[in-house]
């Protein structure tokens, strides 16, 4: 008789568990992939729940922070047809704005879906992404914060797909239906709103065209005091004058506008950073670096490119003041692609090479343009030929101009005579100079211990824990007595009091829109 062999058979049942499995995650894919759909639109919705409470607590913002922490965390799975039908679900049907949503969350093969997932695309079990989503156990909200929520959730997915006249169009619409309204209650929302509008208008459109709805809509939250609307507004209009250089512009609208005292983490990390800009372009160095460095200390981790951005500008300002960034701060294995440039920039001013100086200026010029630092490091050459001549200036006791020039890589003997005598002049090279035989002669090196240096390099560390004190005692919050409301009270009222909630400063948890700051 003819027998298998056991290997065989036992080859032959492994293949048919496989097929098996494989048939088994074909049929369950596309319920997982309607389910994931309907996971998503129900946490929307849910988030619509949390923001009907903030209104019905009269303006609680911990309920919108977390509605606004829950978006973000969903925000990646947005796809048109789970948020049309969230929009669909939750707005009802006189609502005004519900139509024009559902027009703009339509698929369009011109624009890309989301971040993950391409317009019209289809899933792994062959199902398309426009599959229908029920939710039918969602009850419609009148709110009008319901409706500026549901703007919100269509602006980043519009923004994210690179849908850009839609965007643009649907921005504008929010803000034109947000003027109709006066609710402290939505405060919160309506800045999100704003953010949303300068951003479309930054990557679709012109950052010029939004400049005067901004001026306009700063205007009216002074008015009805609407604190995280100025100070958002405020972040936005700095970032407007300086993405066009108008930074003389920029410091008139700071030193007019008066910013509220109760201000959020995320906010006062961008006013930092816009401020520490201006005061680096205006050779304020040591101001620049104070609020460069307290913008990059307070800055979440997980804005990394904001936190890059911080950390270009701070190398930069820390070389302009003749201090030299130490090499791990530049060499961190998230960032260290990017600090390429900057890393040679530093070793040329350490090194006081004049040569690779240039040579890194110019090998990376295009970099430096559109971190918009060009300006900055044309100033550096200075700190250059002051580092060299400092080295040439311990090294040698004697050394003829001629030689200053060569090792400095500068045209003429003349030209050395000049940055010799200025640094003399200045107190960076204790040294004199004859003339007559064009010769440097450098003086004795004192002991740094017997000069004031040390009592320099205390006092400033003392005087940044000091700050660090008054800013955390700043930043300290207590409930005004007249506001503070019992357990008892909010749960006479029906309002949930959620122990986790976040107040106002921490509302804007989406770190991924800091990073094209």
């Amino acid at each position: 008789t003819n027998r298998r062999p056991f290997a065989t058979i036992a080859m032959t049942a492994s293949s048919m568990d496989v097929d098996a499995d494989a048939s088994t995650k074909e049929n369950v894919e596309p319920s997982d992939a309607n389910a994931r759909r309907a996971d998503v639109a129900h946490r929307l919705a849910g988030c619509v729940r949390d923001v009907q409470k903030s209104v019905e607590a009269k303006g609680e913002a911990r309920f919108v922070a977390r509605a606004l922490r829950e978006t973000a965390m969903v925000r990646r799975e947005f796809t048109s047809e789970n948020v049309r039908a969230f929009v669909g679900a939750v707005l009802p049907e006189e609502s005004a704005a519900r139509a024009a949503l559902l027009a703009r969350c339509e698929t369009k093969a011109a624009g890309r879906q989301t971040r993950g997932k391409s317009a019209g695309t289809k899933g792994k079990g062959g199902e398309s992404d426009d599959a229908v989503v029920d939710l039918s156990d969602v009850a419609p909200c009148a709110l009008p914060e319901a409706e500026v929520y549901a703007y919100v959730v269509v602006l980043m997915h519009l923004i994210d797909g690179e849908r850009g006249e839609d965007a643009l169009e649907c921005a504008r619409e929010a803000v034109d239906r947000i003027k109709q309204f006066n609710r402290r209650s939505m405060d919160v929302l309506a800045a999100r709103v704003y953010f949303y509008y300068s951003l479309a208008y930054e990557r679709f459109g012109s950052l010029e065209d939004a400049r005067a709805t901004l001026l306009a809509l700063y205007r009216t939250s002074a008015l009805r005091l609407d604190e995280i609307g100025q100070e958002t507004l405020v972040n936005l209009l700095l970032r407007n004058y300086l993405h066009y250089n108008l930074y003389d512009h920029a410091e008139k609208l700071r030193s007019r506008v008066t910013l509220p005292q109760s201000r959020s983490i995320q906010q006062q990390c961008r006013y930092a950073y816009y401020l520490g800009r201006i005061r680096a372009v205006q050779l304020e160095y040591s101001e620049a670096k104070e609020y460069l460095t307290q913008a990059y200390q307070k800055a979440p981790t997980g804005a990394k490119g904001f936190r890059l951005e911080l950390l270009k500008w701070i190398t930069i300002v820390r070389m302009l003041l003749g201090e030299i960034p130490e090499r791990k701060e530049l060499t961190q294995p998230e960032m260290r692609a990017a600090l390429a440039p900057y890393f040679d920039l530093v070793q040329a001013v350490r090194m006081g090479d004049l040569t690779a100086f240039q040579r890194a200026a110019e090998t990376h010029g295009t970099t430096f343009t559109e971190d918009k630092l060009s300006n900055l490091i044309n100033r550096l050459r200075a700190n250059v030929i002051r580092t060299g001549l400092t080295r040439i200036n311990t090294a040698y006791s004697k050394i003829s101009l001629a030689d200053v020039a060569e090792k400095l890589g500068l045209p003429s003997v003349e030209d050395a005579e000049s940055v010799v005598a200025k640094a003399i002049r200045d107190g960076n090279v204790d040294a004199v100079i004859d003339h007559s035989a064009k010769v440097m002669y450098s003086k004795e090196t004192t002991d740094v211990y017997s000069t004031q240096e040390p009592q320099s390099a205390f006092h400033v560390r003392i005087a940044f824990c000091l700050d660090t004190h008054n800013e955390a005692v700043k930043a300290m919050r207590y409930p005004p007595k007249e506001k503070a409301k019992t357990a008892d009270a909010l749960a006479s009222r029906g309002v949930d009091n959620d122990a986790s909630g976040l107040d106002l400063a921490d509302f804007d948890d989406d770190y991924d829109d800091m990073d094209f700051f």
